[in-house]
């Protein structure tokens, strides 16, 4: 490590960031809330790992399989069709296609993003990479396939690739990616790819106020650091605040508001324990290391993250939305409207959600491991 990093490092963990972290009740008072008030239905099946999607102005889904599949789904009919030119994907343990976003101005250059395993590279294995190309909707095609970023040094780890993209009311593109199974190694080290959140102009640019740009043999792009495997990724659009949750290890998964240069503590500090039971950190909190806005003890297995808008589900307005891919229900979280975070379960026994998308007219599509695709319905 050179001098300069070393010290920025010793720098970092020496600022005081004050949060507020909190237990999930694995059985809150509310958790029957709205018993009745809300059911799924199907749209579309086939998709083993649907990882994410996005509506298209047409009103049809992309969505994203996670075995290296890009689907474009008839939300009326269920029909799907594939969409060719993907770049070459490493679909291997929890790699492979992951998370596709539109462009903001995707009326005016249809460009979309994507966030997948690339095995590109001289060493073995894969490394998540954010790509964007255009969509030829009437060819079913991607086309102009641009990687705009791509973590070095593959390995042939399959766990903890990421990956979730935001963008902000700035221009900028954000996107994680997982430590890569290397706890001890890449996410406390700026100069490493892995266990990061990274920011990019849209066109793949180095924006000139990242954090980490004037430190030598630092990853410029980096954001933020100290990230297990964030896999929820969201920018509130009203307060300008960028949202994140990650997997834990055995308890210990966060909520996260991701602050600019800013240190999360993994895997120095954990609420979590190895899966085996041992400890492997003393502590919960460290000076220098941002403190969870909210923490899952046990883990619930945090998937996507959005916020909902549209007033199609009065109830939900005003709040963010994540799924549980272990216990299978949907988590609501309330972090505007009071001091205190508030929470509480939404469904149960779906499976394991994978995705959340809010759709043009509101309404809620879930993704669901070894089911497909269905939409949230409002019984009343």
């Amino acid at each position: 490590m050179s001098g300069k990093l070393a010290l920025l490092t010793s720098l970092l963990f020496s600022l005081l960031i004050v949060g507020q972290a909190s237990a999930f009740d694995s059985h809150p008072l509310d958790v029957d809330k709205y018993a009745g008030k809300f059911s799924t239905s199907p749209v579309a099946s086939g998709i083993n790992v649907p990882w994410s999607m996005v509506q298209l102005p047409s009103g049809q889904l992309l969505v994203t399989e996670r075995a290296g599949l890009l689907y474009l789904v008839d939300v009326e009919t269920g029909k799907k069709s594939e969409i060719s030119g993907l770049p070459v994907i490493d679909a291997n343990g929890q790699g492979g296609l992951l998370d596709i976003a539109l462009s903001p101005t995707f009326d005016q250059q249809p460009w979309l993003y994507l966030t997948y395993a690339s095995p590109e590279g001289k060493r073995q294995g894969s490394h998540t990479a954010l790509a964007r190309a255009k969509l030829n909707l009437n060819a079913k095609a991607l086309e102009e396939l641009e990687v705009l970023y791509k973590g070095e040094k593959n390995s042939v780890r399959g766990q903890h690739y990421g990956s979730r993209i935001a963008f902000d009311d700035q221009g900028y593109v954000y996107f994680s990616i997982g430590d890569r199974g290397a706890r001890d190694i890449n996410p406390q080290n700026i100069a490493l790819d892995g266990g990061k959140i990274y920011r990019l102009h849209l066109d793949g640019r180095i924006p000139k106020d990242n954090p980490f740009v004037h430190v030598d043999n630092a990853k410029t792009a980096v954001y933020s650091l100290g990230h297990r495997n964030p896999q929820g990724l969201y920018f509130h659009q009203a307060t300008k605040q960028l949202w994140s949750h990650e997997h834990g290890p055995r308890g210990g998964d966060e909520l996260n508001l991701i602050q600019k240069g800013q240190n999360y503590g993994w895997p120095i500090v954990s609420f979590g324990v190895n899966y085996n039971g041992s400890i492997f950190t003393q502590l919960t909190e460290k000076k220098g290391m941002v403190q969870p806005t909210l923490y899952w003890k046990p883990s619930i297995a945090p998937s996507d993250l959005i916020f909902v808008s549209n007033d199609k589900y009065p109830r939900l307005k005003g709040q963010l939305l994540l799924g549980s891919l272990k216990f299978g229900y949907i988590v609501v979280v309330d972090v505007l409207t009071s001091a205190k975070v508030k929470q509480y379960k939404l469904l149960s026994n779906l499976g394991r959600v994978r995705s959340l998308l809010e759709g043009i007219d509101g309404t809620i599509y879930l993704g669901l491991d070894g089911k497909g695709i269905y939409k949230l319905t409002l019984n009343e």
